[in-house]
């Protein structure tokens, strides 16, 4: 089997740094790859992507040289298959509180009789074998609520689960805690790190949706594998208001900060 380019960057239990795209733009997942980045997430839950936009973008990322992920909003298996043909290398699925869900993920990137994946890849270079493309095709359950953490060790033993990965956002509402402010809420960094805990012990692949450089690198001294810093938007920003302070010896005061790593 030939690895995907983010079981490429994984191998090995390898950091994987991520870059974050939420509008329809090639821009930014160049970028991102002449930066350096491991992989980019496009995201069809909360940015302004649809499944069809993404599997646009991923066609023509193929000569990109980054790894590629998509956020999802449900297990359903249709936009699933639809950005798996188009060549992302994982799939990412919002809101994943029990174990049923989980396999219902796992179930939509499996051709039968172990899934519901239906035939038609998109991309020459993906070929025609079905076990090679259920083998590259990675599947991670967003574990943001407090009911999927009450879930965690069940959902963690669903097989064929590639990875957890962490919503922090909301995961703090759900605990009963504000966005801003959740990386100094005990409850909420003490809930992380016993993901990253629980789902290492299981031999997952830990991810997190850190949103900044500083929370990445505090995230990965807790043991985090698969780290989403700034999307292109903050990127665009925070770069825009250096060059403004460079030119004004000022620094710009509406400037959103970017350490917050909402998700």
């Amino acid at each position: 089997m030939t690895a995907s380019r983010l079981q490429s960057a994984l191998a090995g239990g390898a950091r994987a740094w991520g870059g974050w795209v939420v509008g329809p733009t090639l821009l930014g997942p160049e970028e991102f790859a002449a930066a350096g980045y491991d992989y980019v997430g496009l995201d069809t839950q909360h940015g302004y992507l649809s499944d069809a936009d993404a599997a646009l973008l991923l066609r023509r990322l193929e000569h990109v040289p980054i790894a590629t992920a998509v956020r999802l909003p449900s297990a359903a298996p249709a936009p699933i298959g639809r950005v798996l043909d188009a060549g992302a290398d994982a799939v990412i699925i919002a809101m994943v509180e029990t174990p049923e869900q989980a396999a219902q993920a796992v179930a939509a990137t499996r051709y039968a009789p172990a899934g519901v994946r239906s035939f038609g890849p998109l991309r020459a270079g993906l070929g025609v074998d079905t076990a090679a493309l259920e083998a590259r095709a990675g599947v991670y359950a967003m574990i943001e609520t407090a009911a999927g953490c009450a879930n965690l060790a069940d959902i963690c033993a669903v097989p064929g689960l590639s990875g957890i990965y962490v919503g922090p956002a909301d995961l703090a509402i759900s605990l009963g805690h504000p966005v801003p402010g959740l990386w100094e809420t005990a409850e909420v960094t003490d809930t992380v790190q016993e993901i990253q805990r629980t789902a290492a012990a299981a031999g997952l692949v830990t991810g997190i949706h850190a949103g900044a450089g500083r929370i990445g690198n505090l995230v990965a001294g807790w043991g985090f594998q698969l780290i989403s810093l700034a999307s292109e938007s903050q990127a665009l920003r925070r770069g825009a208001a250096e060059h403004l302070r460079e030119a004004t010896g000022e620094r710009p005061t509406a400037v959103e900060d970017t350490s917050k790593g909402y998700s």
